[in-house]
């Protein structure tokens, strides 16, 4: 921890000017107590906290989402779709429950050229769950959005999409968030909790 915090220090004082003769005066060194290695600690202990809290990602909740909260990895520049059109999306589909599981993707859906397949659906047609629909309609084509979705706003029942293709993964999907028993027990909350990245391909159709 010591350590730490001299080297954070010693990064931080600027190099000294070349061409210079410097001399250094024979001061002996203090002493360090351990009342002053707690305070180093402390110090390198406010650093680290302070460094984390810059490079940690902000996501700000979209409004109106019900509790959609985003992050903007890639903003697109071209056009917002609208109730009515059909767009085009990829995918990365993760439950936070299961230690970030993922349970989807349409990257791994291939045509036959072996081509990812986007997944397609009509704004406002209430058939995929109302987090991707909220994402969705407040992004430009081109861009990339990681989205926490809360219950609320993910499955209600097993017929909404995006549904896993494979048989396995829509099982443990719809068995561990429709668990009853633990949801009986309160922790519906934890359960459903989905995490996305979206991308938006085009909008296909305008109405």
């Amino acid at each position: 921890m010591v350590t730490t915090a001299v080297t954070a220090i010693a990064a931080a004082v600027p190099p000294l000017p070349k061409g210079k003769a410097v001399t250094v005066a024979a001061t002996p060194l203090p002493t360090l107590t351990r009342r002053h290695l707690l305070v180093v600690g402390a110090t390198a202990s406010t650093l680290r906290t302070a460094a984390a809290s810059a490079a940690a990602p902000k996501f700000a909740e979209i409004p109106g989402s019900g509790g959609v909260k985003a992050l903007d990895l890639r903003e697109g520049s071209g056009e917002v779709p609208a109730n009515g059109d059909q767009v085009a999306i990829h995918y990365y589909g993760r439950l936070a429950a299961k230690q970030g599981w993922r349970f989807d993707s349409t990257y791994d859906h291939k045509d036959e050229t072996g081509d990812a397949m986007p997944f397609v659906f009509t704004i406002g047609s209430g058939k995929v769950i109302p987090g991707i629909e909220a994402a969705v309609k407040s992004m430009r084509v081109g861009g990339l959005r990681r989205v926490i979705i809360p219950p609320s706003q993910g499955y209600q029942n097993t017929s909404q999409e995006p549904i896993p293709p494979n048989f396995f993964d829509r099982q443990r999907l719809f068995t561990t968030i429709f668990n009853p028993t633990r949801l009986a027990n309160g922790e519906g909350s934890t359960l459903g909790t989905l995490i996305f990245d979206i991308e938006l391909i085009n909008i296909r159709q305008r109405s």
